[in-house]
């Protein structure tokens, strides 16, 4: 008896896992993501001769329940417009009653890896875009609920998307609410009604509560040294452990880290006279230079001119 590797094993496993495509318009090509409950393959478009990514259930025998719980992913994606967030293009079902969805193939990097070669202003600028596609969807009613670096991609042209709706939720009608006790999100990340299960506490602060965490993130990167402290209490607001205290919406927390990155006053730091001083000589540093050259210049004149 010849006995297979754990590799051979996995390859079988994965070809026998592979969705037949053959009556749909899509040639499927290598998977490039995993998680929850499908996969997202890399495919191609025949009729519009275009690359996608395709999202087919895991499941091998899926109940209507969770037919419908990809159904509710996919319609929660279609109705989040906006260049921040990933397009979706077709639904179907394949012959073995699976559900799938084809969206935009993103390229680019994640943000846990594009935000190491970036300066901190660059970071914030990203996050800056984040903050809009969530405010965004937020508006639609749509709570994202696992917010985190990996489900942000950067892309080679500044683009900026916000990936991985799986576990999104309507405020209001859609899917059926889960059951008390029901955590959702990832540890770091969630936010604590979130990690207490506390189903019906969760909204829109949730989304603000990882924003907070993902901008703590970025804050890391820097090479050593202490983020600045404005920055440190825009973090500790987003994320503070009740909801109510929190900034009330992704819109005002946004206006925090805009405040900062244009050398403002941010709400939640109250700052001494000495770091006042300190914030205005940054944000006039091209005009105080330039009055500084000129007395300098003044004073070398006169000096010359006794001389």
């Amino acid at each position: 008896m010849t006995w297979l590797s754990d590799a051979a094993v996995k390859h079988l496993r994965d070809i026998a896992d592979r969705p037949d495509l053959s009556a749909t318009p899509y040639e499927l090509a290598e998977a490039i993501a995993r998680g929850g409950m499908g996969t997202v393959y890399r495919a191609r478009d025949r009729r519009l001769e275009r690359d996608v990514a395709l999202k087919v259930m895991d499941v091998p025998a899926p109940s209507p329940s969770e037919i419908e719980r990809m159904r509710d992913e996919a319609r929660i994606l279609a109705r989040l417009e906006h260049p921040g967030i990933v397009p979706v293009h077709d639904l179907g079902t394949l012959p073995d009653g699976r559900l799938f969805y084809v969206m935009k193939l993103v390229r680019g990097r994640r943000l846990d890896e594009a935000a190491r070669d970036q300066p901190l202003h660059a970071r914030l600028r990203i996050f800056a875009r984040i903050c809009e596609a969530v405010a965004f969807a937020h508006a639609q009613g749509v709570v994202h609920r696992d917010l985190k670096p990996e489900n942000v991609m950067v892309g080679p042209f500044g683009e900026v998307l916000v990936l991985d709706w799986g576990v999104a939720r309507l405020l209001a009608g859609g899917r059926r609410a889960e059951p008390a006790g029901t955590v959702l999100g990832t540890p770091g990340f969630m936010a604590p009604e979130q990690a207490r299960g506390d189903t019906a506490l969760v909204d829109e602060r949730a989304d603000v509560h990882a924003l907070g965490a993902v901008l703590r993130y970025l804050l890391a990167p820097a090479g050593g040294g202490r983020a600045p402290a404005a920055l440190e209490a825009i973090c500790a607001q987003a994320m503070a452990p009740h909801a109510g205290d929190r900034y009330a919406s992704v819109g005002e927390l946004a206006a925090e880290v805009e405040r900062f990155l244009d050398a403002r006053p941010v709400r939640a730091y109250p700052e001494g006279p000495v770091e006042c001083v300190r914030r205005l000589a940054v944000k006039y540093r091209t005009p105080l230079l330039l009055v500084t050259a000129y007395l300098l210049m003044r004073v070398l004149l006169a000096f010359a001119a006794r001389v």
